[in-house]
């Protein structure tokens, strides 16, 4: 496994940039898992901010508070975890130039449930238009979650589709589908074995267009970034979780990140080893676009940071890859 992908960066060439949005718009508060897309010549990126803050005992955990390994610190006069979003733009030096918290209350209706707002979406750009995509789980009691797709205008979202999961499973929740950038409407629901969907934002369903056989000891991996197309590959982050409890029942977390590569036809090509971004145990990756012949890789940081990665892709070399083509 490689333990901290950002140094092997850095050594190679690349650079770090954390997403810093005033605390006067944030009362402080995390802010995590961006998401980034190139738009023409406008870098876009969308962080998410949330009202809590994350603490979590990393290493032999001798220290954790009383809570447990992992805890949510809330507002005490509210004790909902709410979401929201900036659309920022970045400079050529990945600094925010300006930022904007997305206006929702278009669509906005009463939330039913403990967690408010769009989490870990998704930019894309599909059909000319801008479109921010994650899991909701505020519209109903028992926080069902489905993938919702907003349409962005002037930083407001002025259409809110939400989409149900193919042949009508009934699962509980559906998130981290990775959007496809450039197939409108496309998500990988699974990497491996890979499943592709399609939504219809007309009949709120999609429809599975593509289902391969899982391949190689590594299954069930879930997406992280979007989907981007490098000449005639397709490529992604995911994301793997290993979910345990400690002696006294207390659940706690590690995840780690691997990039996929296929072909046209969604036969996977190659799957990297694991890698941590800073060797933390919660970091999430929403993001991934090719700028330049480099890749600018988004991720969070134990819900509490947020930054973008430059990365050489010459430096895809210097990761252990396992072939499958």
């Amino acid at each position: 496994m490689m333990a901290n992908l950002t140094k092997l960066v850095i050594d190679n060439g690349g650079d770090i940039f954390p997403l810093i949005i005033p605390t006067e718009q944030t009362g402080g508060t995390g802010l995590m898992n961006p998401s980034i897309f190139i738009d023409g010549e406008d870098i876009l990126c969308n962080v998410r901010h949330v009202n809590y803050t994350l603490i979590h005992c990393e290493g032999t955990q001798v220290f954790a508070n009383r809570y447990g390994p992992l805890s949510y610190l809330n507002p005490e006069n509210d004790l909902h975890l709410k979401t929201n979003n900036f659309m920022c733009e970045l400079n050529t030096d990945l600094a925010i130039k300006r930022y904007e918290k997305i206006d929702t209350s278009k669509c906005d209706i009463t939330p039913m449930w403990e967690f408010h707002g769009l989490e870990d979406a998704r930019i894309t750009k599909w059909n000319d238009k801008l479109w921010i995509s994650g899991v909701r789980r505020d519209t109903t009691h028992n926080g069902q979650g489905r993938m919702e797709l907003s349409e962005i205008e002037n930083n407001k979202e002025i259409n809110r589709y939400r989409i149900e999961a193919p042949l009508n499973t009934g699962s509980y929740c559906e998130k981290n589908w990775m959007v496809v950038n450039d197939l409108p409407f496309h998500y990988v629901k699974w990497a491996n074995p890979t499943e592709v969907v399609k939504a219809d934002i007309n009949t709120l369903q999609s429809e599975q267009v593509v289902l391969k056989e899982g391949i190689g000891a590594f299954q069930n991996m879930r997406g992280g970034s979007q989907v981007i197309r490098i000449g005639d590959t397709r490529m992604c982050i995911i994301h793997e979780t290993d979910l345990w409890k400690n002696k006294l029942g207390q659940r706690d977390a590690k995840y780690t990140h691997k990039f996929i590569i296929w072909d046209l036809d969604w036969n996977i090509l190659q799957i990297s080893d694991r890698f941590s971004f800073m060797d933390g145990e919660i970091e999430f990756c929403c993001g991934l676009a090719e700028l330049n012949n480099e890749l600018l890789i988004t991720f969070g940081y134990q819900d509490n940071a947020a930054f973008v990665l430059r990365m050489n892709k010459d430096t895809l070399n210097k990761l252990t890859w396992t072939k499958y083509q």
